[in-house]
């Protein structure tokens, strides 16, 4: 099976050092009996800003909102963070190259939205350990976003050939936000695509930001751009203040009113 690197759209570092769990020990410790969190703002420089809590739905929906998200390794524990800058892209805005287009126009691949979330989430975490790069898409994580999914925050973009799924995309949704985690594919090109229909969804659907958490050279060729954290927040706050589009996601669902 061909495997390529595009699993990078959004992608963060894939392994966490030791010296930051050693100082997340300094930093503040979540209570898992209180969902809050410590303003963004005071994260390290690195956009470190807490250890520990739990990931049920409510303290994940409570950190999206903040800008707050989390990541770790296997056998850490959980670490919260709120990165300066802060990488993100206008659904609208999006940069699609012609080669892309060609391919899309093709007609190589068919797209579903919120049919297998679970397959995508474990082939995200799959293809990065596939390559021996390690994943802080660990089962914890799994089960957790499978939840936000169940709940209607979680959405999968699915890219298909014939009846096999060759990639794909999930991210969380609050407000006129979407947030995105990870991608896959198994064949070139088709995490590009799914990404491709997803900001279309988003425009078609009102959607203001898409949160690309870490910059990586694949959002930044579609025109994905860093901005402070202090301009995010401000943005994000207004975002999250707009009616949520829950539920199974369609590619084919009409715009809603927000």
């Amino acid at each position: 099976m061909q495997r390529n690197k595009e699993i990078g759209l959004f992608t963060k570092p894939s392994s966490l050092s030791c010296h930051l769990i050693i100082r997340a020990m300094a930093l503040f410790f979540l209570d898992e009996n209180a969902i809050s969190f410590p303003s963004p703002q005071i994260a390290d420089r690195d956009g470190l800003l807490a250890v520990g809590g739990d990931l049920n739905v409510d303290r994940l929906l409570a950190a999206y909102r903040l800008g707050i998200f989390p990541w770790y390794s296997e056998g850490d524990p959980i670490l919260w963070w709120s990165p300066d800058p802060r990488l993100i892209l206008i659904p609208h805005g999006i940069h699609v190259s012609r080669r892309l287009r060609r391919t899309m126009n093709k007609g190589e691949f068919t797209f579903t939205m919120d049919t297998v979330f679970e397959d995508v989430i474990t082939s995200c975490a799959n293809v990065r350990r596939g390559f021996r790069e390690g994943t802080w898409i660990v089962d914890e994580m799994i089960d957790a976003y499978t939840r936000l999914h169940k709940a209607g925050y979680a959405h999968s973009v699915e890219a298909w050939q014939a009846d096999r799924l060759v990639g794909g995309l999930y991210g969380v949704a609050i407000g006129s936000c979407f947030f995105g985690e990870s991608m896959f594919t198994t064949v070139s090109n088709a995490s590009k695509a799914a990404f491709v229909k997803l900001t279309a969804f988003l425009v078609q659907n009102g959607f203001a930001m898409i949160d690309c958490q870490v910059t990586t050279p694949h959002l930044v060729r579609f025109g994905a751009e860093e901005i402070p954290r202090e301009h995010f927040l401000k943005v994000l706050e207004k975002c999250v203040a707009q009616p949520t589009l829950k539920g199974k996601w369609r590619l084919e669902q009409a715009p809603v009113s927000r």
